[in-house]
């Protein structure tokens, strides 16, 4: 048998019956990735498996790294096959690392290679998959969206991000729907006068707006929230420490716009201050505009500091943050509901210490009569493997309503992720069929059917009010049932 077999994570009967037959051939909703419109809509063609596989991943780059490999093998220049024989040299030392299942899933999801990936295999992995890159429309972008059955890509895009990809794509005839996030996270970066002046520069100039003033800054703001919303946007997104809580008034925050303008960066607590006033006021656009706002809480970025110079952000020098979350995160919430401003929301949680906070909070905010408005959002970067997916599944059903859950998303540069939401199925349809198995849930594919297919696909396309069209039911004998029960938002 091979290592990727049918019911690979699938530890019980009851796991195995609720993914082949509620999970398994669900759509995919990715509604958070870093993915390139661009790509997309180039229908790009990937030269070789460095190009699709090792280009900007840093989860791969911080794994060489950590196993000696030398960094002009990782982010660096050095020849395409070098770069990926450094890989395959690593790959034997990730047992255990999530890495070495999502490697071996994506070389057979992709390739139907069933091969281990070592530098004993690597030549001829590499011969074949690069046969198959050239020649297989099922592996250019747009292919492998179909292929994985994708519904819908949001991207992550910054409000000055002129979206000419993303109406191409609309242009198009090509059939999945592929939309703009709006994160706007540079516009809370006064107390770095410089970087933020060049980026209000570019806000400028993308919205035709002369920014003299606050009211400038914040109208330019909403235009571009706008024309995003134009372009099929219905979500927003902040990446942040931690929430910010101790609002100011218009008048302090012009003060420190224009002082920041001046080129004087704000000291910590105007930065917290200034961010705090923009935060509500991204939350009133989000809820005037009927979208869902994520929030990303907790990393700690670019940690090196020489890395980061030489090699730029994103390039894998992160880690867990360890800031207290709970007060400042319950008073921003708070405040929108006071302000009318609470849109809908996901919070995604970076410290498994934290889980049960973020999980608790979700409970104290939701919108009258619509079920599970405040949601915690899947497990995320760290957190993204069996344990961390696991804890957070346990968290929410803990203290929540599991069934309402919105599901997985990739978080990826890469369109070798996908395989992400299989692994995410089947730990979930694991760890619900354990229960069953242990006589903790009812031995009912009417009951937890259902709840399967909704937290797969369903549940996101009901929240996220994207306007996708009525998907056609795939029948797998007994999962027949479970499309007429599904609970809708």
């Amino acid at each position: 048998m091979s290592f990727i077999h049918a019911d690979f994570l699938l530890q019980s009967r009851a796991a195995q019956h609720l993914y082949h037959n509620f999970a398994e051939d669900q759509p995919i909703l990715d509604f958070h990735t870093h993915l390139s419109a661009e790509d997309i809509a180039e229908d790009r063609r990937f030269a070789n498996l460095v190009e699709i596989w090792l280009e900007g991943d840093h989860y791969k780059w911080r794994a060489m790294r950590t196993n000696g490999v030398a960094e002009r093998f990782c982010s660096g220049s050095a020849p395409a096959y070098e770069k990926f024989m450094a890989w395959a040299s690593t790959v034997p030392h990730t047992l255990r690392n999530p890495l070495f299942h999502w490697t071996q899933l994506e070389l057979k999801r992709y390739f139907d290679i069933e091969d281990i990936l070592d530098p004993g295999t690597a030549p001829g992995i590499w011969k074949r998959a690069n046969a198959l890159l050239a020649e297989d429309d099922r592996l250019t972008t747009q292919g492998i969206l179909r292929r994985f059955n994708v519904r819908a890509v949001c991207t992550t895009d910054d409000p000055t991000d002129s979206l000419a990809a993303h109406r191409r794509l609309a242009a198009s005839d090509f059939e999945i729907r592929v939309l703009p996030t709006f994160r706007p996270d540079r516009a809370l970066n006064v107390h770095d006068a410089n970087t933020f002046n060049r980026w209000v520069d570019r806000l400028s100039a993308a919205a035709n707006v002369q920014i003299g003033n606050l009211n400038d800054f914040l109208d330019a703001l909403q235009q571009r929230h706008e024309t995003f919303h134009q372009a099929g946007c219905r979500l927003s997104d902040h990446g942040l420490n931690h929430c910010y809580s101790d609002l100011c008034s218009h008048a302090v925050a012009q003060d420190i716009f224009n002082r920041a303008r001046a080129g004087q960066s704000a000291n910590s607590e105007e930065h917290a201050r200034f961010a705090a006033f923009m935060m509500l006021f991204f939350g009133s656009l989000d809820r005037a505009k009927d979208w869902t706002k994520q929030l990303h809480l907790g990393a700690q970025r670019n940690v090196n500091q020489r890395s980061l110079k030489e090699l730029g952000p994103d390039a894998g020098f992160d880690s867990m943050g360890d800031w207290p979350q709970a007060i400042a995160l319950g008073a921003y919430l708070d405040r929108l509901q006071q302000e009318n401003a609470l849109p809908r929301m996901i919070l995604y949680n970076v410290n498994p210490k934290d889980n049960y906070t973020f999980a608790t909070m979700t409970g104290n905010f939701h919108h009258s009569g619509q079920p599970a408005t405040i949601q915690l959002g899947s497990a995320w970067w760290f957190l993204d493997q069996k344990e961390g997916i696991e804890q957070q599944l346990n968290a929410l059903s803990n203290t929540g309503l599991l069934s309402r859950f919105v599901g997985m998303i990739t978080d990826s540069r890469s369109f070798m992720s996908y395989p992400r939401h299989e692994y995410f199925r089947r730990v979930l349809c694991n760890l619900v069929g354990r229960d069953i198995e242990d006589g903790l849930i009812p031995d009912r594919e009417t009951l937890s059917g259902p709840m399967i297919e909704n937290i797969c696909f369903h549940n996101a396309r009901t929240f996220l009010r994207l306007d996708l069209p009525e998907p056609a039911t795939q029948v797998k004998g007994p999962a027949k049932m479970a499309s007429h029960v599904r609970q809708n938002f």
